[in-house]
């Protein structure tokens, strides 16, 4: 397979072309323990994706009514009963930051693991593959269906298939839009031509997207276009648990041989020199990238272990010894301890525990409220008639809960006057208020250039306090 690879590519760069021309894969069917694995995950990974923004969820009125929704409007992501207020934003930092020191801990310790199981384009294509597989047949079924002549059988079949893909590839764009706008709610609008420009862009290009990516670029996304296969040699090390194949065993002095009359015994070809490889090819006929893993660790590789399942099962079949191809580290196929807790190894694990544990104590500790005082642009400090001095303030409250929330708001400083036509508001869940306030200073008092505001959150059924805080401003003299 490399060899007909290097062979087109050569034939085409000696052309002029400056890109060779894509190989069809048609990958084959295998059971095995790392094939249902692998389902698992996408039967997993798909009802959480798409049932998600179906699941109902009680805020209260006003609030989205769905478990997980980035409502932009608001600026506010609702995870569950966790608002995620603009002024959160940080967490996203901390999220994100977990995601990529988790992703180089697997790597270093398991390889390209997440590109087999979890990476999107994984499971979509694998997902592609079932469909075509169920609509045309097998591997050898669809080779000869695709390399023939355009039949009526061939444009039935292949149309249903790209029918198939066009629907989930279509669901894909509408989920993943319903995460920013309630799913009941957008497929009302959707497809009465009512939905947002946006939303209707979002569909068309994640579904395009999905349609190619998933059903026609496939093994192309990962070796071409995503950057984690090209750096992630550098993140290996000799004790990285990656997909290998026991080259001494498998060839011995001799070399691969098929198992004739004369070479079934395992005995007799180890006698013979011939290595336990019969060379059945069914390696490199499951592999979704089309690679050769007896040809040594490909960059190519996603580590998905279906060549490992299709090798045991023959192994099995010819009472051979298991292993042949499997995971395993370069220290382990010399027959050296595999070490798992690497310097590095053990900084990746620090690392993560210390950021996922102050993210967690943020948003356990997380505000209930958010509060700004600033001075008025609009209205310079006055003398009022009197002779007190007047500064005037806008009092800014968002309301970070998912509960009513009753703000109060008092000054704090002697000699200093609050004047407000609103207080003791009521603030919905989510919502911000902004409040005109005056500060005025008795005549006889001494000017001091901080004043405090003492605002006081309170529960509006219960009364009990929620959380009290002091916000400093600056109180101009004339």
């Amino acid at each position: 397979m490399e060899k007909n690879l290097s062979e087109q590519n050569s034939s085409t760069s000696s052309s002029g072309d400056l890109y060779a021309k894509r190989i069809p894969i048609y990958p084959r069917s295998v059971k095995g323990k790392f094939r249902t694995f692998k389902s698992s995950i996408l039967v997993l990974a798909f009802l959480i994706f798409y049932l998600l923004p179906w699941v109902p969820w009680d805020r209260g009125a006003g609030l989205p009514a769905q478990a997980i929704v980035f409502d932009l409007t608001a600026k506010t992501f609702y995870i569950f009963s966790l608002p995620v207020d603009i002024q959160n934003i940080f967490w996203l930092a901390g999220v994100l930051a977990i995601f990529a020191f988790l992703l180089f801990f697997v790597t270093a310790v398991f390889g390209r693991v997440f590109c087999g199981y979890f990476c999107f384009q994984t499971l979509w294509t694998d997902a592609f593959i079932m469909i075509e597989g169920w609509v045309q047949g097998n591997r050898n079924v669809r080779k000869r269906l695709h390399e023939g002549p355009w039949t009526g059988e061939k444009i039935g079949k292949i149309g249903l298939t790209w029918l198939i893909w066009l629907a989930v590839a279509f669901w894909t764009g509408f989920t993943f839009t319903s995460y920013w706008m309630p799913a009941p709610e957008l497929i009302k609008v959707v497809f009465i031509g009512e939905a947002p420009f946006a939303a209707y862009g979002t569909i068309a290009f994640i579904t395009a997207a999905t349609f190619i990516s998933a059903g026609f670029s496939r093994e192309q996304v990962c070796t071409y276009m995503c950057p984690y296969a090209r750096f992630q040699g550098v993140m290996f090390d000799r004790d990285t648990l990656v997909v290998t194949y026991d080259e001494a065993r498998g060839e011995r002095e001799k070399g691969r041989a098929k198992p004739t009359k004369g070479l079934r015994d395992r005995d007799e070809r180890i006698k013979e020199g011939y290595g336990d490889c019969i060379d059945c090819d069914l390696c490199v006929q499951v592999c979704p990238a089309g690679i050769d893993i007896r040809e040594g660790i490909n960059y190519k590789c996603i580590t998905c272990g279906l060549c490992i399942d299709a090798c045991h099962n023959m192994m099995t079949s010819l009472k051979f010894p298991t292993g042949l191809i499997r995971y395993d580290s370069e220290n382990g196929m010399e027959g050296k301890k595999t070490n798992y807790f690497s310097p590095r190894n053990i900084g990746y694990g620090i690392v993560i525990i210390i950021i996922a544990t102050i993210l967690g104590w943020s948003v356990m500790h997380r505000d209930v409220a958010h509060y700004i005082v600033e001075s008025s642009r609009n209205k310079p400090p006055t003398i009022l008639s009197d002779g007190r001095l007047q500064n005037t303030y806008e009092v800014k409250f968002n309301n970070l809960t998912l509960d009513s929330q009753k703000i109060h708001v008092a000054v704090e400083n002697e000699g200093y006057e609050l004047s407000m036509q609103f207080n003791d508001i009521v603030v919905e869940p989510g919502k911000r208020v902004a409040l005109n306030a005056s500060v005025r200073k008795d005549k006889g008092v001494a000017y001091t250039r901080d004043v405090y505001f003492i605002l006081t959150v309170t529960d509006p059924v219960t009364g009990d306090a929620i959380d009290v805080q002091k916000v400093k401003a600056i109180f101009l003299n004339k």
